[in-house]
């Protein structure tokens, strides 16, 4: 146990390092938004280096490219993610990718980070998380509705219209559909920090729980 607690103190020490950018204050700027998990740490950590270096908009225009090129690079994912490669040949890789891309410095330190703590497998999280945080700066809420079908063009403007009622003013709504058939019917919820599952899977778990405690 406490040889693992100094290998977290140790990864967490790396990364204030990492992020470190000015001598003078050593507190995190924290987000409009709270992002939660691992890779909410590294993308606060990010957030606030940016925000004391004034280049949020080269870091969200990094991470929306990088997240762009593991969307259709399969192997440049499968490379990053692999357990078996070591962590130094992964940093050397993506250092290599971002120097093409003319990447900002602090996009290089949080994926670099990432790579020696060997958390690449946490990439694509660590990413969302930062997208939230910066939806949230634009003052956007960010909604994820889950489907069992695609919505045609009118059940989807409806349901736009519904959510803006929870919108605060000079909110926008950014809205992400999404599809899984196990859902079976009814849809999932999550917008801002609430979410609600009106999934009839869900209801069916919580019938047939209920007919199994009456037998």
């Amino acid at each position: 146990m406490p040889s693992k607690m100094m290998a977290a103190t140790t990864r967490v020490a790396l990364l204030a390092r990492s992020f470190s950018t000015s001598g003078a204050t050593k507190q995190l700027v924290q987000p409009p938004i709270q992002v939660f998990g691992l890779e909410g740490r590294y993308a606060t950590a990010l957030y606030s280096a940016a925000s004391k270096k004034k280049a949020l908009d080269a870091v969200d225009k990094d991470m929306k490219t990088f997240s762009e090129l593991l969307k259709v690079d399969s192997q440049l994912k499968e490379f990053l993610i692999n357990p078996l490669l070591s962590k130094e040949l992964k940093k050397s890789a993506i250092d290599s990718v971002l120097a093409k891309k003319s990447a900002n410095p602090l996009t290089v330190n949080l994926f670099g980070v990432l790579a020696e703590n060997g958390r690449m497998s946490n990439i694509e999280a660590v990413i969302n998380a930062f997208a939230i945080i910066m939806a949230a700066v634009r003052g956007e809420i960010v909604c994820e509705v889950t489907t069992a079908k695609p919505l045609d063009a009118a059940a989807k403007k409806e349901l736009e219209s519904s959510l803006k009622a929870f919108l605060q003013p000079g909110q926008s709504l950014q809205l992400n559909l999404k599809v899984d058939p196990s859902i079976i019917g009814g849809m999932l919820v999550s917008i801002g920090d609430k979410y609600i599952d009106m999934s009839m899977a869900s209801k069916i778990n919580k019938f047939t729980s209920l007919l199994s405690q009456a037998v």
